[in-house]
């Protein structure tokens, strides 16, 4: 299990935005959650909990949490999407994230920046952020079962 619940109001807090209830329900429901997940994941876990929650108010904390730079969004096949709480810190980073479990890690840093001003270069677009998902099956489920 996670236990995201208090950073993510933290970064709330941080961010000037109120601390609602629905808000710290949907922290708690992250918080609970270990790896990426979806927000129809949310929706089941709060049913299984009793908690009464819309799924409007889900996707607008999921945008809040995503805004404060606090979860990522993650594109999945099929154009479909995941999230995963990002560690506190600014730094820049991509994820990992295993296609079996849902398991992500945060990978600080790239090399990616002379490449970009390359694009830059051969585009005439001013680059100025991008992000790299990987994916893949982590370690875990590589491991034989015995």
């Amino acid at each position: 299990m996670g236990s995201q619940g208090p950073t993510l109001l933290d970064d709330l807090a941080r961010g000037s935005y109120r601390l609602t209830a629905p808000r710290r329900q949907v922290a708690a429901l992250i918080g609970a959650r270990a790896g990426s997940f979806t927000a129809a994941d949310l929706m089941a876990d709060a049913s299984r909990r009793g908690v009464r929650i819309g799924r409007a108010t889900v996707f607008r904390a999921l945008d809040t949490f995503s805004e404060l730079g606090a979860l990522e969004r993650l594109e999945l096949d099929g154009g479909d999407h995941a999230y995963v709480v990002c560690g506190p810190r600014s730094e820049h980073h991509h994820h990992v994230v295993c296609r079996s479990c849902g398991r992500a890690s945060e990978i600080i840093g790239c090399d990616l920046e002379p490449w970009a001003l390359q694009v830059q270069r051969a585009t005439g677009y001013e680059v100025d952020r991008h992000r790299i998902e990987l994916y893949g099956i982590c370690p875990r489920c590589q491991s034989p079962r015995a």
